[in-house]
């Protein structure tokens, strides 16, 4: 039997083995290897913790591309959803772990045996995939640290985001008992006595739910997060009837003018009281394509120069959230330091970290627990993850001109340190952030999965040079039978 091995089990590979096995029309064995983290939920929605909330409303988090309603339809089947009110319910921020629940029913509607309706089977592993060896008559086999191996026709990359950044001390990553290298730790149950200082590394969504969650546990100490920018996310928004200011092909205009566009409306925006955080609402159906027009100096420039900024309008918060933040910010119980980390020692059970801030002075923190919330790492090249440093070495795949993830062809196709495309592995997901920029949002992705599926199973003649980039508002509409 035909087998397609997929590498990964959170959002990126639950999605493509649902999609697979909703369009296969002959029989295929689906293979989706998962490791660390809980199947389905990944990182983003393996949080247990009721306080950690979707950051996007309920009506746009659908994972199925046709029907835009199925996360909002699902969610009436729980009855603390049932009786609320459709417009309300449409726009609530659910969640994080009610989500992964949605996204743990579709998958395991699939965890069955063969049958007429559905010829394709999921088979869930739960182990780590360290290695991909090629064979000269097509197959490849898939290594797992267990032992085992698995012959497969085709992979999926769909790994999602590397762990944050280590911090180094003395060119060895920080170890101990106060530093927590992942967030997603159980630090919580760790908490100091509350006149002592939680220091955390980073002031982006991480940081928020770190806030969260010790508001949620009435914990009266002081948070202090630092970070380079010190700039915290935006909240949502009610958006006003802006007309549409792109010309008719916006990745044509190169990033000097695009960013002469962009401020003058934003301008524009702020005179009339509305939030400028709307001109990145009307640019994202036209990113990826923008993004790919990019010549390398001017992603570098943005990567410099517009990032921050981008990231910061463009990952928002729910409202209640980010209110209740700003009044912690308020009353002293959160503090912002805007600088650089030079130095993080252990200190009599506590650790001491020194910043060199950027109004020029140097400053000496001392933490009873530091949390690392910087976010994944950016860097490929010097990945510790095995598997891509088993492909690396041997050239099987190639980082993009940016290192910020894995060389794709336009249908997916991973390509080779030679530039040759593969036939048989394939990447999807925050591996190719380098070549979309956005590629970490349910909007994305769900699109990915969809079209990465259509490809692996050669569904209606796809063909193997069609673009694989799909805007909010190209999504695909097929029959779904879930």
């Amino acid at each position: 039997m035909e087998t397609i091995a997929i590498i990964g089990g959170g959002f990126c590979g639950t999605m493509a083995a649902v999609n697979l096995a909703r369009l296969a029309s002959r029989p295929i064995r689906i293979v989706l290897i998962n490791c660390a983290r809980p199947v389905a939920r990944g990182v983003a929605y393996g949080t247990s913790r009721p306080e950690h909330l979707l950051n996007v409303a309920a009506r746009n988090m659908s994972a199925v591309p046709d029907h835009a309603d199925h996360f909002v339809d699902w969610l009436r089947t729980r009855v603390d959803y049932s009786d609320i009110p459709d417009p309300q319910l449409r726009e609530m921020f659910v969640p994080r772990r009610v989500y992964g629940d949605y996204l743990r029913s579709l998958l395991f509607n699939y965890l069955s045996p063969i049958d007429r309706h559905c010829p394709a089977q999921i088979e869930l592993i739960e182990d780590e995939a360290i290695d991909i060896e090629p064979s000269p008559d097509g197959p490849v086999t898939v290594l797992l640290k267990s032992g085992e191996p698995i012959v497969a026709n085709r992979v999926l990359l769909a790994t999602g985001n590397q762990n944050p950044t280590p911090f180094l001390t003395n060119g060895k990553p920080l170890s101990h008992p106060a530093y927590f290298a992942d967030p997603w730790q159980d630090w919580h149950s760790h908490l100091p006595v509350e006149n002592a200082n939680i220091i955390v590394l980073g002031t982006g969504l991480t940081m928020v739910d770190v806030f969260l969650t010790l508001t949620n546990l009435n914990w009266r100490g002081k948070l202090i997060a630092v970070s380079r920018n010190g700039k915290l996310p935006q909240s949502h928004f009610r958006g006003i009837d802006y007309p549409d200011f792109l010309p008719a092909e916006p990745e044509k205009l190169g990033l000097k003018k695009l960013v002469k566009l962009l401020e003058h409306h934003c301008a524009q925006l702020r005179r009339l009281g509305a939030n400028p955080g709307i001109v990145v609402d009307r640019l994202r159906p036209h990113t990826q394509r923008i993004w790919q027009n990019f010549t390398a100096q001017e992603k570098r420039e943005f990567l410099t120069k517009y990032a921050t900024r981008w990231n910061v309008v463009r990952h928002r918060v729910a409202q209640p959230v980010h209110q209740l933040l700003t009044e912690a910010i308020t009353d002293g119980n959160v503090q912002i330091v805007r600088g650089s980390i030079e130095q993080i020692a252990p200190d009599a059970g506590r650790l001491r970290v020194t910043i060199h801030e950027n109004s020029g002075k140097t400053s000496h923190l001392e933490g009873a627990l530091v949390i690392n919330c910087t976010g994944p790492c950016a860097g490929l090249s010097e990945t510790d993850i095995p598997l891509f440093k088993n492909l690396l070495k041997r050239g099987l795949i190639h980082t993009d001109e940016l290192d910020m993830g894995i060389d794709v062809a336009p249908n997916f196709a991973v390509q080779d340190v030679s530039g040759n495309k593969s036939d048989v592995m394939f990447g999807i997901g925050p591996l190719m952030k380098g070549s979309l920029w956005e590629t970490t949002a349910v909007p994305e992705l769900r699109g990915q999965a969809l079209r990465a599926a259509e490809i692996l199973v050669d569904a209606a003649g796809v063909s193997a040079e069609q673009d694989y980039r799909m805007s909010v508002e190209q999504e695909h509409v097929l029959e779904y039978c879930i």
